[in-house]
Formats: structure tokens, sequence, C-alpha cells
């Protein structure tokens, strides 16, 4: 294997996730440890409305000019305002840590990053005790051990019997270490969640059937007001209530709180559980349904050891696994997903217990693993040369940046997001890669390899943009063709991120970055609704520029969005614009930055029509 083949592997979607080279109607059964080259989605080779590379053109070259120019500036803007003596340094040098890269400091004051980046030893410990652990259990209980968590290529699919032994040996240790796993993190906190666990599982199995739905939703979001509100029910509060009753409640209460875990505020990231909750319900409500009209794997003649993607979702799981309480406390607890996902669907997750996924291969994990540290040394030269989060943190005087800086110190926090978001996701998955689960890949696409909100959203936490689109946005109508489909789908996307931006953290800024988002989706449909693709199949270079120009302003657009979002907030953001462009010097900058911006997106459209002539369509 050359250098360059091993990158090419190492950086193919295909080792990211098969999902993305293999369409989910697709069976799995011909991955293997083998298989070097991705198959084309769907199994198409080159569609026959691909247009002819456009890389080695003039225009493209000139493309390349502009990057190799435009690209260093932009990273030496904000390295320039992170050095000592810059004039806004002491203000936020007390927000800096004392790193180990090139003897400077590191921006590690990015709350939710540092719980993560403070951590690493101790979750890269789990990675390897958690599957070494379970071997040793399959060992031990396991009348012929086949490695659970090992490659799926390297033993042939068990039969039902073996199928059926492997699934309840899953199950038993993943409840087990489940149990064991929150109690450290959470502590004496772990009643509190059994406690919220067990009411769901009792909504989804004791109450009528038609009651399901209603009483699921009510509940989690009741839950995440209530954890929100009481900041994770300390026990000494409640202890209050009942100490007329009970005299010493109080110093229990004191007691139980002495002992939070290593993540005392477990409420924080029980959002994520609150997904799974809801999944749980849904697929055995759904499941009612289905088991009436027979199994669909009898049906359809499936082989259950090689289910596609789409198949492993929405056959209902065994009726057993849906009335067992141990069951569904190994799912919603699982550990490498526990924390902050991805998210795996309930059906999704007993499919994979029973029969390891042909997608995971010793090759394929370990490639995964070489690029997660690869992004982890990414972020680390990144905070210890560029200091945007202290800088944004510390509220200094924009006036004193120029407008080039400003928008660069905008840009890079919005990569930071990007890459303290991707980072932990990618870790859990990995973890649950080496332990033979696979999740959806949340992270399709690099941040600055984004135009469309759609194509954005899709991308962007890609487990939880499916999970909304099966247990939210389908349930209420969807928006099918038509005009009157697309209102009604813009009002379902309305609702859809009300919920995501409360589901995130119910606050105001939030909310505003959920709205915006929908506000700035509505120019991407009309604008869709005015220049259909169809009517310039004979000007596709015209074309392809009105798109250039629209996914400009779409840019702009989302970028704002997101800094109100998660970054800067309104008033933040008002400050960056107004330092920007509230003059000509700003106006004339703007005008570069938008020209900058177009060649980006002429770059991220030849990139897409790459991906097609290789047969792969993600749409995003």
């Amino acid at each position: 294997m050359t250098i360059l083949s091993f990158f090419r592997d190492l950086y193919s979607l295909d080792t990211l996730d098969t999902r993305f080279t293999n369409s989910s109607s697709t069976p799995l059964k011909s991955l293997n440890e083998g298989s070097s080259k991705p198959a084309a989605r769907g199994g198409k080779t080159q569609p026959a409305d691909a247009p002819r590379p456009r890389w080695g053109t003039a225009e493209f070259y000139v493309y390349l000019v502009v990057f190799l120019f435009c690209v260093p500036q932009m990273y030496w803007a904000v390295v320039s305002v992170s050095q000592p003596d810059s004039p806004n340094y002491s203000k936020y040098e007390h927000l800096l840590s004392p790193g180990w890269l090139f003897g400077r400091k590191v921006d590690n004051s990015d709350g939710q990053y540092a719980g993560f980046r403070d951590n690493m030893p101790y979750l890269a410990a789990l990675v390897v005790l958690h599957p070494l652990i379970r071997l040793a259990y399959e060992r031990l209980t396991l009348p012929n051990p086949t490695n659970s968590n090992g490659s799926a290529g390297s033993q042939p699919s068990p039969g039902p019997a073996m199928a059926e032994t492997r699934l309840r040996n899953r199950l038993a240790f993943d409840f087990g270490s489940a149990l064991v796993y929150t109690l450290a993190l959470n502590g004496f906190s772990i009643f509190k969640i059994l406690l919220i666990l067990f009411i769901n599982f009792k909504i989804a199995t004791a109450l009528p059937r038609d009651a399901i739905p209603t009483a699921t939703w009510i509940f989690n979001i009741a839950i995440l007001f209530a954890n929100e509100l009481a900041q994770g029910y300390r026990y000494s509060v409640m202890a209050e209530a009942i100490v007329p009753f009970f005299p010493g409640a109080a110093d229990w209460g004191k007691f139980l709180d002495s002992y939070g875990g290593l993540n005392p505020r477990w409420e924080v990231l029980f959002n994520i559980t609150v997904l799974r909750m809801i999944s749980f319900n849904f697929d055995y409500y759904w499941s009612l349904d289905r088991s009436r009209a027979g199994s669909p794997i009898e049906k359809k003649q499936l082989d259950s050891s090689a289910l596609s993607e789409r198949d492993r979702v929405n056959i209902p799981a065994p009726a057993s696994t849906y009335t067992s309480f141990h069951t569904y406390l190994a799912y919603v607890l699982y550990p490498p997903l526990y924390l902050a996902g991805p998210i795996l669907t309930f059906n999704d997750y007993i499919s994979q217990s029973t029969y390891r996924s042909p997608s995971v291969t010793t090759k394929r994990t370990a490639l995964y693993g070489i690029r997660f540290l690869i992004t982890l040394f990414c972020m680390e030269f990144l905070i210890h040369t560029a200091y945007m989060v202290a800088i944004s943190k510390a509220s200094p005087n924009w006036s004193a940046y120029s407008p080039f800086q400003l928008s660069m110190l905008a840009y890079f926090n919005l990569h930071h997001i990007w890459l303290k978001l991707m980072i932990p996701w990618r870790f859990f998955r990995f973890w649950a890669l080496v332990d033979g689960i696979d999740p959806p890949e949340n992270m399709v696409r690099c941040m600055s390899d984004n135009y469309s909100a759609f194509g954005f959203w899709r991308s962007w936490h890609r487990s939880f943009n499916r999970w909304t689109v099966r247990y939210v946005y389908v349930p209420l109508g969807g928006g099918p063709g038509g005009g009157s489909g697309k209102v009604r789908g813009i009002l379902n996307m309305l609702a859809v991120f009300t919920f995501v931006a409360l589901w995130h953290d119910i606050q105001l800024r939030l909310l505003l970055w959920g709205w915006l988002v929908v506000l700035f989706v509505l120019p991407e449909v009309l604008a869709t609704m005015a220049f259909p693709a169809s009517k310039w199949k004979n000007r596709p270079n015209a074309y392809r520029v009105i798109c250039g120009v629209g996914a400009v302003m779409n840019i702009l657009m989302m970028m704002a969005a997101n800094l109100v979002g998660f970054a800067v907030g309104l008033d933040g953001l008002m400050g960056l614009v107004h330092g920007i462009a509230g003059s000509w010097q700003g106006a004339v900058f703007m005008l570069g930055a938008c020209s900058a911006l177009f060649v980006g997106v002429q770059v991220m459209f030849e990139h897409r029509e790459e991906e097609k002539r290789k047969g792969i369509r993600l749409k995003c």
C-alpha cells in the first residue's frame, strides 16, 4: 500500500460511514474486510447526467490561486490578534491555560469542550477496558465465544440459535456495564435517572396503545423543562419537604448529594437520553401494528444477518425485547453512546446486537480511529494558535479589530464549534465501533463545505437529523411536493426546530437560532421554486452562477444563525455586524468576502459533482 492509497482510504466516505456509499435499502452482506474500494451507492456507476470534470479548466485554476492566497490570510488574521502583543490580550489572558505546543498557552475556555478534553485519558482507558471486559465475559459465559465485537468479515454469520445467544449475552453485559458506568458518572443521581426511565418505560408498556404517542411527548418534554428548572432535583432540596415527618431526611439528602460521580450535573447531558427514550416508545408503538401483519423478514425472505440499514431501523425487534426493562436499560444507557450519541434507534440496536453489522471491520475501525486522532490534533493546533473563543468571551472592544479580523474571528469561532462537537461524537462512535456496534456518523462534511440550509442540517449532527425526521417530521406529515406541501413542510420545520432548540437548552438565544434557521430556509425554498433546475438544463453554466450567488447569501445567513445560537448571542452578532459593515472599509471588505465565498461555492458544487460521478449522492 502506497502512502497515497493509504490517505485515499483514510479520507474516503466509506471509511467515515458505509451508509454514505451504500444505499439504505441495499443489504450489507457484500461488505467485508478485503474490500478496498467502496461500492457505488445503490450499485450504480457514473450516472449519465454527470458533467465532465471541471478541475483542469482555466476557471478552476483561477479558483486555486484564490484559495492559495486567501486561506493562509484567513488563518493568520486570527493568529495575529492572538499574540501577547495584541491590544486586547490582557483582557482575555486570564481565560488561557498552560499549553504543550510551541511554548504557547491554550484556549481551553470553552466549558463544553474543556470537560471532554480534560477527561480524555480516562475516556481512552474506557475504550480499551470496556471491550476487553466484554471479551472476558463472553469467554466465561458463552459455550463457543466468537468475539462479538470483532471484525464482521473474519467469521461466518451465526445461525438463529447462536444469534439469539449472542443477543442475550450482549444485552446482559450492556445492562450490567451500563449500571456501573452510570453510577460512576452520576453517583447517587442514578436513582433519579432510573426513576425517569422507569416511568417512560411504563408509558410505553402499560398505557393503552392510542395514548402512547401523546403521553410520550408530554412526559419527555416535561422532563426537559423539569430537569432545567429543578437543576437535577437535589436530594437536600427534596428532603426539606419531608423533614417534618422524617427529621433525619435533611442529613440523608446532604449525604446523597455528596457523591454526584464524575459528572454531578447529570441533567446537562440527559437530553441525549431523552431521544433514546422516545425512540424506544415509538418503535414499540409502531411494532404493535406491524406484529399483526406477520414478520417482515419472513414475508420478504430477508437474511437477518445482512439486513439493509433501512430494514434494521424499520423492522420491529422481537416482541420480548420491548417488554424487558433490562433490555430497555441496556439500550438507553449503552455506555459508548450514553453521554453524547450518536443516536441509534432501538430497533437498530437490537438488530446489531443480534447480528454484528458487516460494516464493522478491523480495517475500517482502525482507519476511523486514526482519522479521529488527526482531527484531535487539528483541534489542539487550533486552540494553541488562535484564541477566538477567549476573545469572544472577554467581550472586547470590537472597534479595535479590522473588518477582516472581525469576520475571521466569527468564522473560526464557528470552526471551533464544529470541531468541539465532532471530536466527542467521533470518539464515542469509535468506542461503539470497537465494541461491535455501528451508529450513524454525525458529521458528514467540513463546516466550510456547506452552502444549503437543508444540506447543512442533514450533514450537521446527522443522527439527530435522522431522528427528527423519523420521530417528529414524518409523523407531523412531512412536506411532500406541491405548493401546499411546501407550506406544510415549512410549518412542520418550524415545529421541528422549536423542539430542536428546546432540546439543546431552554434558552432564548437557542429559540432564536431555531426560528432563524427556519426563516433563512425560506429564501432557499423560494429560489428553488423560482429557478427550477429542469428549466436550466440547456444553460448549466448560467444556472451554476445563479446558484452560486444564492449560496453566498445562504452561507452568510447560516453563519449569522449559528453565531447567535452557539457563540456570541444576538447582541454579540450585532456588534460584529456593526464592526464589519459599519464603514466604507467594511463595505469594500464584504464585497471581496462575498466574491471569495462565491469561489468556494463553485468548488463545493464541483466536489458534489465528483461524488455523483462515483455514484454517490449525499443530499447535503
